[in-house]
């Protein structure tokens, strides 16, 4: 299974918030170019993250972007359940059909090992994704001149 562009944009996007002060509040264009995506890929992914209640954004002065509690704390398989969708991971119903489609056992086989990928990461977080060592490098990324760090077990945690 490989996970969207969209998605993976998100999960940079959310780790590098995570690992910044909460006044930090970069914009989106910072964060782009931070984890080294595309401005209007990262304004696309935003906008979801906010509708998903992961991210809140703020404009004008003293606005940008901050990683709310439960984009935090949640869970993570939960998370990329609603960023990628429960589709299946084969196009059965494509154009033109599989003609197997009515009697394939794959179907179920792979919906089933798709659904264990997601469980596998439902115990973990936006939080436990920034333990060190990856804390570090998300801070070791470029930032906007002023911006502090954010500091303690988020950065610094047991790895997860």
């Amino acid at each position: 299974m490989r996970l969207t562009k969209s998605t993976d944009i998100a999960l940079r996007i959310a780790m590098r918030l995570a690992v910044l002060d909460e006044e930090a509040n970069p914009t989106t264009r910072e964060v782009a170019e931070a984890v080294g995506v595309p401005y209007t890929h990262a304004a696309k992914v935003v906008s979801r993250l906010q509708h998903l209640g992961v991210v809140t954004a703020r404009r004008g002065r003293g606005g940008g972007l901050s990683l709310t509690t439960a984009g935090r704390t949640g869970s993570l398989g939960l998370l990329l359940r609603e960023l990628e969708g429960v589709g299946d991971v084969v196009g059965c119903e494509d154009e033109p059909p599989c003609p197997l489609r009515s009697a394939c056992r794959l179907r179920g086989i792979l919906r089933s090992a798709q659904e264990a990928f997601f469980t596998t990461l439902d115990p973990f977080s936006i939080g436990d994704l920034v333990a060190a060592p990856t804390g570090p490098v998300l801070l070791g990324l470029t930032l906007r001149p002023g911006l502090p760090p954010r500091s303690g077990p988020a950065v610094a945690g047991p790895a997860g």
